[in-house]
């Protein structure tokens, strides 16, 4: 039964007469609650309310699908290296974030294996009730290790670790600073907190340094992606610990897309400008993306970690990672330190892709990153060359607002150590063929 409090009733619909509902009651033999005169409850699916609220959420999504933003979901039934099978069609995949082919590595897939016959398919609970195994503990160790600091803490995703760590350390009364091409995830962090939420220019450490040493209460902290997921290109991670030290600010790195792809052992952006622990204070990295499993964690202190065990909700009230998970990451964990060739050869088909990009004139945004975006700038025919595309034999992403800003749209190629030369030339080739149809029916 759904309960309708007639004074709430807001946003054209508190104009409506009580006589109305009472008629609106008796039409769908609806019963009144006498105790209560201001509250009606409906026993039926065809009210008023939710007519208005289903038609509402229809003309939404008509807008949506004219104006190229609508978002669907492509069925995959079969994966083997780069190649993925999709409505019975085999494509080379070029839009994946599996940047070291460690999803489908062998020895990470007998780990998993091995520790779903140990441990079970589930962790049955959250962490701090019984969910958190032997597995789950020695993988926050090794990843302590692995980024040089005190302690590290699983997060069942991504977007719950940044979710969980930001809306844990601030609070009302304190100040967010973020660049706007954050990921949605550190910018709904920053949002959900209830801190003053300030968004700087992409990059513009200039405007940063302005807006965080305007004298403010409470506690600062600056939060950036390393890799910005849609754009590849990175931050200035030495400017950005400088203006947090100067002004007595946290400093948190999402490196989801830098770690296992830069630096000498895959400790990624941090380990390459050789930052320290006191230099990035929260570190947040993913497992789904270069370690080829699923999850994800905040490595720093001791205090750090302590207190987000006892205040993060999005820690704190779900279900443990599969430990299964846990024991397979150890496994990639240790290839992506110890088999540099899959960096070697990863950025090997950066430089191919990016020099064929160059020599085909594609407008290619600057990135040395695994992720090279073309920028097309219309949604729809964004959406048209990602069609074309598949159409060609490749999986490539047309990535559209409000992901990227108005008049951005673009397709965002993805590379893997998985990929083969000859892989890169045929997407080139394919991109050329299409690209000078577009500047053709432009002229």
């Amino acid at each position: 039964m759904i309960a309708i409090d007639v004074p709430s009733i807001k946003n054209g619909y508190n104009s409506l007469s009580k006589r109305f509902f009472i008629s609106l009651l008796h039409k769908n033999t609806i019963q009144k609650q006498v105790q209560n005169p201001h509250r009606w409850w409906f026993c039926t699916k065809n009210t008023f309310i939710k007519k208005m609220t289903s038609d509402k959420l229809l003309n939404h999504l008509h807008t949506r699908q004219s104006a190229g933003l609508y978002r669907t979901r492509k069925t995959i039934h079969n994966q083997k290296n780069a190649h993925v099978t999709v409505q019975g069609k085999t494509l080379i995949n070029f839009c994946s974030n599996d940047y070291l082919g460690l999803s489908v590595n062998e020895t990470v897939i007998a780990a998993l294996q091995k520790g779903a016959e140990k441990f079970g398919v589930g962790s049955g609970s959250a962490h701090l009730i019984c969910g958190h195994s032997s597995a789950h503990h020695a993988l926050e160790e090794a990843l302590a290790d692995f980024t040089g600091r005190e302690r590290s803490l699983l997060f069942s995703t991504g977007y719950m670790a940044n979710l969980g760590t930001i809306t844990a350390l601030c609070k009302q009364g304190d100040s967010i600073f973020e660049d706007k091409l954050n990921h949605a995830s550190l910018l709904d962090g920053g949002l959900f907190s209830g801190a003053r939420f300030r968004r700087y220019p992409h990059n513009d450490t200039q405007r940063l340094s302005q807006l965080v040493s305007t004298p403010t209460e409470g506690e600062k902290l600056i939060v950036t992606d390393g890799v910005f997921s849609m754009d590849g290109d990175v931050a200035d991670l030495r400017a950005l610990s400088d203006i947090a030290q100067k002004n007595a600010a946290w400093l948190m790195v999402d490196d989801a897309h830098g770690l296992g792809v830069l630096g000498k052992t895959g400790g990624g952006l941090v380990e390459e400008l050789q930052l320290s622990a006191n230099d990035v204070p929260i570190l947040m990295g993913t497992l789904g993306k270069a370690f080829g499993t699923f999850g994800a964690f905040i490595a720093g202190s001791n205090t750090l970690i302590e207190s987000l065990i006892q205040s993060s909700r999005a820690y704190i009230y779900t279900t443990a990672l599969p430990p299964a998970i846990a024991y397979a990451t150890h496994a990639s964990l240790k290839i992506v330190t110890q088999e540099t060739w899959r960096r070697e050869t990863l950025q090997a088909l950066i430089t191919q892709f990016k020099a064929g990009a160059t020599q085909l004139n594609l407008p290619l945004m600057p990135s040395n990153s695994p992720i090279q975006p073309v920028l097309v700038g219309d949604s729809i025919r964004a959406l048209q060359m990602s069609e074309q595309l598949f159409a060609a034999g490749f999986l490539v992403s047309a990535i559209r607002p409000p992901t990227v800003p108005q008049g951005k749209a673009r397709l965002r190629i993805t590379l893997s150590a998985l990929h083969q030369p000859h892989d890169i030339n045929r997407l080139l080739d394919a991109l050329a063929t299409i690209h000078r149809s577009y500047s053709c029916n432009a002229k």
